[in-house]
């Protein structure tokens, strides 16, 4: 609906983040100077405004009021070394297409410290999770586990417990998940557990869950799980992922010009524009780091709307209003991406209306 929206609603827009005094001032300009400003300065405004609506648009949908705090070495200690992550980045797809049916949503959280009612009794671990993830539409949930190398193959026994509250104050560990592991000796490993019930349990009734505690005990009572990053374990730590059931609806689709930066096309069209996000200094994008986004710019005929007379009418009486049609985009689509959230989760999804796919006037 943003951007849909002509020239003038989007300088209110911008107005709390500075932007609106420049915009006033460049329509200002464009009004004192009006035919004789050229096509590629109309451009070049539309340019300047569809970036600095991707930046507020990629803000308001997760719920930011300003990107997160997050650096590039920070980052590189905070992305688990994990297989789910790693598929997904050699796997990557930055362009997708709008899909009819539901699609699904990744969302991993990393282990987070103990919880400080119950530190006497847990070593390992919390995890605070997005208010996305309902029992409801949980379609599947991995806890996921770093085994250190062993000295000799063994087999490790895997135990993840759950700490609730007991009588007069006592806590207690409930076992609910267990898993055996023949491990080969001087090799470390990821192990991945099901604890889809257990999550649904814990979010139907939080106050009852202090946490869970994660041991794997080789043959000789040694535990080789890494719950805590110790020097060189970076990114070892524990950590869920779950994927939950998210459904969008397939915009409309439509027709429209397609031009490059040399075009003389003065018409209404859709025009190539990269958006890098390492360029705007956010690196808590994980990926994609830049993306094809395209803009839409142009001039818009009033016999471009005789099917709305009254939006003609108006233009006739005042030609230099801003109830006249503007080039707007007429079909967007997602994007895919993965990003920390301010709580340093990691978070992968679709991103909607992120890629212009045609331009009219509206």
């Amino acid at each position: 609906m943003l951007l849909s929206l002509c020239l003038s609603v989007s300088v209110i827009f911008f107005s709390s983040s500075g932007f609106a005094m420049e915009m006033n001032q460049t329509s200002k300009l464009l009004g004192e100077s009006g035919e004789q400003c050229s096509a590629c300065d109309f451009r070049e405004h539309s340019k300047q405004m569809r970036l600095h609506s991707i930046k507020s648009q990629i803000l308001s949908i997760l719920r930011l009021e300003q990107a997160p705090n997050i650096s590039r070495d920070m980052i590189r200690q905070l992305i688990p070394k994990a297989p789910p992550l790693t598929q997904l980045l050699d796997q990557y797809d930055p362009r997708v297409e709008d899909e009819d049916h539901a699609t699904t949503e990744t969302i991993i959280t990393m282990a987070t410290t103990h919880n400080p009612i119950a530190q006497d009794e847990l070593s390992c671990c919390l995890f605070s999770l997005s208010p996305k993830i309902q029992p409801k539409n949980i379609l599947s949930a991995q806890l996921w586990v770093h085994l250190r190398p062993a000295d000799v193959v063994t087999t490790v026994f895997l135990q993840v417990s759950r700490l609730k509250p007991g009588k007069e104050g006592n806590n207690t560990r409930v076992r609910v998940r267990s898993l055996k592991i023949d491990t080969d000796a001087g090799a470390g490993s990821w192990q991945s557990i099901d604890i889809k019930s257990l999550l649904q349990a814990w979010l139907r009734q939080p106050e009852t869950h202090y946490g869970i505690e994660i041991n794997a005990y080789d043959s000789k009572g040694e535990d080789l799980a890494v719950t805590s990053a110790e020097p060189g374990e970076e990114g070892l730590q524990p950590f869920i992922e779950v994927k939950i059931l998210d459904n969008l609806k397939r915009s409309r689709r439509d027709s429209g010009l397609n031009c490059d930066e040399e075009s003389v096309e003065t018409r209404c069209c859709r025009y190539p524009l990269t958006v890098d996000f390492e360029e705007f200094g956010w690196d808590w994008i994980i990926a994609p780091k830049r993306y094809r986004a395209n803009y839409c710019s142009g001039e818009c005929e009033f016999l471009h709307l005789q099917q709305y007379p009254h939006a003609h009418l108006v233009n006739k009486a005042n030609p230099r209003g801003t109830a006249g049609p503007c080039c707007t985009p007429t079909k967007m689509s997602p994007i895919n991406m993965l990003y920390f959230n301010r709580k340093e989760q990691i978070i992968y999804g679709k991103i909607s209306s992120m890629v212009v796919d045609h331009c009219g006037c509206s």
